[in-house]
């Protein structure tokens, strides 16, 4: 018996290495492809938040405009970046590939992983969790989006161009450039994850609405915190990080409070 127990851990580890290696697979795939177009991944993508001509600087232009508020939210502002490594450029080539291969391939690596998951469900449980892959990927995306042509942005231009002094200059590497927009690209998929993180929380009874709603405030200030930090210091660029953020947590809460109540009629129907 203790055999049989030993041969079905040891199957188990065997799928998930093949789910892995699949997922791998895929990461590098994406990454190759990445590679092999620099042109479009560099110049069309990773480098476009530096120029005033992208698209989030003349859509908040051309609000500003239309608010009567004149040039108050058009950037102008432009920099040019530096490489000061003898391998910067093509270590930089390798990361954006890399983390273009992950962004891409995401909906198929958690495919894989959530594959190798499902089968260790309850009947019931399978049910609740239909739809797993398509709204983690949903929301990945779309937290991707929110990360390159929000915060990305606004964060480039905020801290390309911020000077304490007229006599010091801003030279931005570009390790550091790609730092920040992979960074921030990443981050807004990730924060996106929190309402299917909280739905997993609550189905375990670690996280009530109600302890979600206790700390409402803190997760709000911290928010605001992280508004204020990445974008330029007006109200309205903090606006349009911060209402998606908190609509996130809001959606969160319903979540969890879905989740408790289901348990406890479960539990009654039981009993």
């Amino acid at each position: 018996m203790a055999e049989q127990d030993q041969m079905s851990f040891l199957e188990h580890l065997e799928e998930l290495r093949w789910k892995l290696i699949k997922a791998v697979i895929a990461i590098l795939s994406c990454a190759i492809l990445a590679f092999l177009f620099k042109g479009i991944v560099f110049d069309s993508i990773i480098l476009a938040p530096k120029d005033s001509s992208f698209l989030t600087y003349r859509a908040f232009c051309s609000m500003s405009l239309k608010l009567g508020l004149d040039d108050t939210f058009c950037f102008n502002h432009s920099f040019e970046l530096q490489n000061i490594d003898m391998s910067g450029q093509f270590s930089s080539h390798i990361l954006v590939s890399f983390i273009a291969g992950i962004v891409v391939s995401f909906p198929y690596v958690f495919y894989q992983l959530w594959s190798f998951i499902l089968p260790g469900l309850k009947d019931n449980e399978r049910k609740t969790a239909r739809g797993t892959v398509f709204f983690t990927s949903l929301l990945f995306g779309l937290g991707v989006l929110f990360g390159y042509y929000l915060i990305a942005p606004l964060s480039v231009q905020f801290l390309g161009n911020y000077t304490v002094s007229d006599q010091v200059q801003n030279i931005i590497t570009l390790n550091s450039f790609i730092s920040t927009v992979a960074t921030t690209t990443l981050a807004g998929g990730l924060v996106f994850q929190l309402p299917i993180v909280v739905y997993a929380l609550a189905k375990l009874g670690i996280v009530t609405p109600q302890l979600l709603r206790t700390y409402r405030k803190h997760a709000i200030v911290a928010v605001l915190i992280v508004s204020a930090i990445i974008t330029p210091p007006d109200i309205t660029s903090q606006v349009l990080v911060t209402l998606p953020l908190i609509v996130l947590y809001e959606i969160s809460i319903i979540i969890a409070r879905s989740v408790v109540k289901k348990s406890r009629r479960e539990d009654l129907a039981q009993h």
